[in-house]
């Protein structure tokens, strides 16, 4: 029968006397050394005692506790320790509680950015790429044409609609850069489902999915031919170019008067470069045919380089923002951009060297094509063929730097061969 009352239990608590007071029917108050108090359930279970938090005090009432001491009872006589299925509901609550952190956990992740899978894709694989250039070139695409669409999705709420939306500009325009552009967007897509960003199908797959919806690829356009300004018009653009004192622009100029490509430009350091004897020499590993690949400079080229300034720290020609790096990629076609010559891309600065060359000058073309480190002999000829042309090369870019400052008239035929 029960014995205590609110207030007893009130007086007990106040008087702070450490015990178990018993309440009846195997209900106790245990009043600590401390002063706090609780409930406890004594019971026995296979003829062994055991006892039973019901709470604390402040918690659980008098009535409360009484309520949860009699169902305990009932478990307890019918031979089910109440102790084990509190135990079982607790692991159930603390795993209903850990699955809904997991949810919202997932949850979150899923709201990632495709911007931000994209950079860490890029960030995770450059070491295993064999180009240096190469990660550079990945975030350069994904920012002109795939950021500004997608960038601030989640990679779960991107479809072909919007796959669709970035490719379609570009797709029979620029067919190789849209393509490569359609991979890198897979392969992020591809990583995201792999860490559990998104579900179901990759909207940028090619085969069987957008290759019902978009032209291939190779009948789309066979020869992508890169935009250039006419060998004629050659020299007003210089005069502009020239008037620019940014070193984006000045990198510009040097890639004109050298006609090599834009990479070769950028990654060119001073240690390459001799000064004293108008020589730049791109090693093997930089060029894209694999060879070693000496360059004349002209006065002009001299005269740009010479007016540089070397950055402590920086062995670079042309040093970008970031610390020991050169300039970005898209550092001088933004120059063209802001001439209002969105028109011309910086390779095809090299076409117009190759028109004015045939077009202009008695110049024989194995010659023009070692100026731009073509290779174009047979077998047969490079077996025979030990030097690299040098001097008339060295001939045929002065005449260049020459014509491009607006040096030389400007018609056909204008320049004399060479010596033979």
């Amino acid at each position: 029968m029960a014995s205590l009352t609110t207030k007893t239990v009130e007086k007990l608590i106040r008087a702070g006397l450490s015990g178990m007071t018993n309440d009846g029917d195997g209900l106790y108050l245990k009043v600590g050394r401390s002063g706090s108090a609780s409930w406890i359930f004594r019971y026995k279970i296979a003829g062994k005692s055991r006892d039973m938090g019901l709470g604390g005090h402040l918690e659980v009432s008098l009535a409360k506790a009484r309520e949860k001491a009699a169902e305990a009872r009932k478990l307890s006589k019918s031979g089910v320790d109440p102790l084990t299925i509190r135990d079982e509901m607790l692991e159930r609550q603390r795993l209903e509680k850990e699955a809904e952190r997991l949810a919202q956990d997932a949850a979150k992740a899923k709201a990632t950015p495709f911007k931000d899978v994209a950079l860490d894709y890029i960030a995770t694989h450059k070491a295993g790429w064999k180009n240096a250039k190469h990660a550079q070139q990945w975030e350069n695409t994904l920012t002109a044409y795939a950021f500004k669409v997608i960038g601030d999705l989640p990679t779960q709420e991107i479809g072909v609609e919007h796959v669709l939306t970035i490719l379609k500009p570009v797709w029979t325009v620029k067919p190789e850069t849209a393509s490569r552009l359609r991979n890198r967007i897979e392969l992020v897509l591809d990583a995201a489902k792999a860490k559990g960003l998104r579900d179901g199908e990759n909207p940028a797959r090619w085969r069987g999915h957008l290759d019902k919806l978009l032209p291939p690829r190779v009948k789309v356009r066979s020869v992508k031919h890169h935009s250039a300004i006419p060998w004629l018009e050659l020299p007003a653009f210089m005069a502009t170019l020239e008037k620019t004192e940014e070193l984006s622009a000045k990198a510009l100029r040097f890639t004109i008067l050298t006609a090599c490509r834009t990479g070769e430009v950028l990654e060119a350091t001073w240690a390459e470069i001799d000064l004293v004897a108008g020589i730049w020499t791109i090693p093997a590993s930089r060029m894209k045919a694999g060879k070693e690949h000496r360059v004349p400079l002209s006065q002009a080229a001299l005269d740009l380089l010479t007016a540089l300034p070397q950055v402590k720290g920086n062995s670079y020609v042309f040093p970008g923002a970031r610390k020991a790096r050169p300039l970005s990629n898209m550092a001088m076609l933004m120059v063209l951009r802001r001439m209002k010559r969105d028109d011309l891309t910086t390779h095809g600065f090299r076409s117009t060297f190759r028109d004015w060359a045939s077009e202009s000058t008695h110049y024989p073309r194995e010659v023009c094509e070692q100026a731009l480190a073509h290779s174009v002999e047979s077998a047969v000829e490079a077996a025979y063929r030990r030097g690299d042309l040098f001097r008339k090369r060295q001939m045929l870019m002065d005449h260049w730097s020459q014509y491009a400052s607006g040096a030389l008239e400007a018609q056909s035929g204008s320049v004399s061969t060479i010596p033979e």
